[in-house]
């Protein structure tokens, strides 16, 4: 194995509290009655609604267009009628516009077999068109539209292009089974991304704490004779941060409010990887992700393939509920997912995990005055002052916080975790961004 590497500044360790599920094969999950799909489920603009109340869907049908270049398209998971079109909130806490479609119809697509199509001889335009139409976007979290992201300047030199395989998140298995079960896809979907891009080097960086995602990748492409390297990295939170990877993966550091870009490079989740391979190969639209369900409260946690839409309630009962009431039920992973009050929350494109906590396992306690410890900026991996961010906040001073460094953040949770003050760090780097864009806005 490769020499083991990390990123410089700060970081955690929690415990991975992986073993609930990093076993549990994928399993598809029931195909839910009804379907709630969001309208915004990607960063940028939401999706026009092309679909009214009482319309007849197809499985994979277009509901919703992409309003511009900064935005995504969203398709039926599921055939069926639309009994209504309402405003419904997201796991963010964010509103937005869904098509209800209750299930009825023949599917085109499940359960059938499908043929290959050829990709070789179509143009990176194309590629990246058939991308677009298939409203693929980032998996990994930030649902950043791919399209958008592999859309390059004429002439530019794409230097490194990194798969993100290091789910350094607390009880996610997602990917890690994805590499295990899907690999021979996920590498031909690199080779479509490397016709789009045409990147000097591949690398593909997993953590040390999935050897057997680390022996499996290797050993295909060692077999595939493919030119791309894989590359052990520490265990280590937040690994998986595009910026935090490409320090440790090429030793390059993203500049303040930069891209990857900036130093010849792009970095793609492989799920979304897995998500272009069945886009290209199959002309699948993104209807349905891998969620884990997990956490030591749930009877029977596992890793799902999820109809986009369905209900978070009807995995839980899949999983066949828990043992006692969680104190908390996260979407996404506990560092950077959000707290959920309602079990009727759809699935949406960038929902990675399902986490019920116990009232133990959240560690909950009364917040105090900060005490000056210094933790928080030991633990920043941006090397910023949380406490200051935060207190700048407290006082609405959001101009100097913004010029030290608040849009930096990327509210990894890393200052909140080991502050022993128990401060909401990061809630109020929520708040100071929203605050600031506010102010910006009305000036």
């Amino acid at each position: 194995m490769n020499e083991i590497t990390t990123f410089k500044k700060g970081g955690i360790h929690p415990p991975d509290s992986k073993i609930f599920t990093k076993n549990k094969e994928i399993r598809n999950a029931n195909i839910p009655s009804i379907a709630y799909i969001p309208m915004h489920q990607h960063m940028g603009k939401p999706a026009e609604c092309i679909v009214e109340k009482g319309d007849i869907i197809r499985e994979e049908m277009l509901l919703g267009k992409a309003t511009g270049f900064f935005s995504a398209n969203i398709h039926s998971p599921i055939p069926g009628k639309v009994v209504d079109i309402k405003e419904i909130y997201l796991p963010s806490g964010m509103k937005s516009n869904a098509v209800i479609i209750e299930l009825a119809g023949e599917f085109d697509r499940a359960g059938k077999s499908s043929s290959k199509k050829s990709w070789e001889n179509l143009s990176p335009k194309e590629l990246i068109d058939k991308i677009s139409d298939m409203g693929i976007v980032g998996l990994g979290g930030a649902t950043f539209p791919t399209h958008i992201k592999y859309t390059l300047k004429e002439g530019f030199r794409l230097e490194y292009f990194i798969i993100n395989g290091v789910e350094c998140e607390p009880y996610l298995t997602a990917d890690h089974r994805l590499m295990l079960e899907k690999t021979e896809e996920i590498l031909e979907g690199i080779q479509i991304v490397k016709k789009i891009l045409g990147p000097e080097n591949i690398i593909i960086g997993i953590e040390e704490n999935k050897p057997d995602a680390i022996d499996t990748m290797q050993r295909l492409i060692a077999d595939k004779k493919y030119d791309i390297e894989v590359v052990p990295l520490k265990t280590k939170y937040p690994q998986g941060d595009e910026k935090q990877l490409l320090q440790s993966i090429i030793n390059r550091e993203v500049p303040s409010g930069g891209l990857p870009l900036d130093i010849g490079s792009v970095v793609s989740n492989v799920g979304t990887i897995f998500a272009i391979y069945e886009a290209i190969v199959y002309e699948k639209p993104l209807i349905e992700r891998i969620v884990t369900v997990s956490g030591s409260l749930v009877k029977n946690p596992g890793n799902f393939k999820v109809k986009i839409g369905t209900k978070i309630s009807e995995l839980i009962e899949e999983c066949d509920g828990f043992h006692e009431f969680p104190a908390k039920i996260i979407a996404g992973g506990p560092m950077m997912g959000f707290a959920i009050h309602d079990v009727d929350t759809p699935v949406i494109k960038g929902m990675s995990g399902i986490i019920a906590l116990s009232k133990k396992e959240i560690g909950s306690s009364q917040d105090t005055s900060c005490i000056q410890c210094g933790r928080c900026l030991r633990a920043c991996p941006l090397g910023l002052s949380p406490t200051v961010l935060f207190k700048l906040i407290e006082h609405n001073r959001f101009e100097e916080a913004k010029e030290n460094g608040l849009f930096d953040c990327k509210e990894c949770g890393c200052c909140g975790y080991v502050c022993p003050a128990r401060l909401p760090l990061i809630q109020g780097m929520k708040l100071g961004k929203i605050m600031s864009k506010k102010l910006a806005k009305k000036e």
